[in-house]
């Protein structure tokens, strides 16, 4: 049950990237906008307690929302995912040595295919991003490593800690780090679509999704829930084609492509196992 919860959050992740790109307005005040609705909803719905809430998890999944939002304004939607998700590959690795969970060759060929694909992504350099927008999709890779790991290690322990408090405060930091820089653009340039859209994204596309992925933690490891994960970088192309038209470059799209191949590899050795 555990791993319907983890694919059920990355399809609802997946359509960030559509909804990001559709909104006018700045990668900082979209940051902001969205994390105070996500906020209000987890205080609203979720009400996890302020005090369970693990630092190292927050500022990591600050970082990761607002380094994958900038990401998508600078480049296409399509390189900063595949991007963001090479963190995957940090996540195999780092799970035995700081989780204690076993590492299977599997995992650790499906790492190796993760960060090839980062390398090719990362090569995508156009003239819309520069190395700006790549840097960004390199970074919130790292933070997402860095927000699975810590929030595994939350949900596997009966600790004060808990992975619902930690995406609580990780909101409220990224929206305090953004709204001195786009306060001013969110009160001017907010109409109904930007409000629509920004509610949307903090409620379903982070709120729903988060409060899934953190359920689907308590039985799933961190390493499946990072492959598990994968079908965002899949989906989150198809979304943005479907209602923009953009197209992933050449790289991007073999990127994508070489990941999907490596996971269903994955899934196919774990059925025969």
């Amino acid at each position: 049950m555990g791993a319907r919860w983890i694919l059920l959050a990355a399809v609802l992740w997946s359509s960030g990237g559509l909804v990001i790109q559709l909104v006018p307005l700045s990668g900082l005040a979209i940051t902001a906008g969205r994390a105070l609705v996500t906020v209000g909803f987890f205080a609203v719905v979720v009400r996890p307690k302020w005090r369970s809430a693990s630092w190292l998890t927050a500022l990591s999944y600050a970082g990761m929302i607002a380094s994958f939002v900038l990401a998508c304004k600078l480049t296409s939607a399509a390189q900063a995912i595949v991007l963001q998700y090479s963190g995957t590959a940090w996540v195999l690795l780092a799970g035995p040595r700081i989780l204690g969970e076993p590492l299977r060759l599997r995992d650790v060929l499906v790492a190796a295919v993760a960060l090839a694909a980062m390398a090719l992504c990362a090569q995508d350099t156009s003239a819309r991003s520069g190395w700006h927008g790549t840097a960004l999709g390199v970074f919130s890779g790292l933070c997402y490593a860095a927000t699975v790991v810590s929030m595994r290690l939350s949900a596997g322990r009966k600790g004060a800690h808990t992975p619902e408090g930690s995406i609580l405060l990780g909101n409220v930091l990224a929206c305090v780090a953004c709204l001195p820089w786009s306060a001013g653009e969110l009160y001017t340039g907010l109409d109904w679509p930007s409000a629509l859209g920004l509610t949307y994204l903090g409620v379903v596309q982070i709120g729903a999704a988060y409060w899934a992925f953190a359920r689907g933690l308590r039985t799933v490891s961190a390493a499946t829930a990072a492959l598990l994960a994968l079908a965002e970088p899949v989906l989150t192309p198809v979304w943005v084609w479907l209602g923009t038209r953009e197209r992933p470059s050449t790289a991007t799209a073999t990127a994508g492509l070489i990941v999907v191949a490596a996971l269903a590899a994955r899934a196919w050795a774990d059925r025969r196992s």
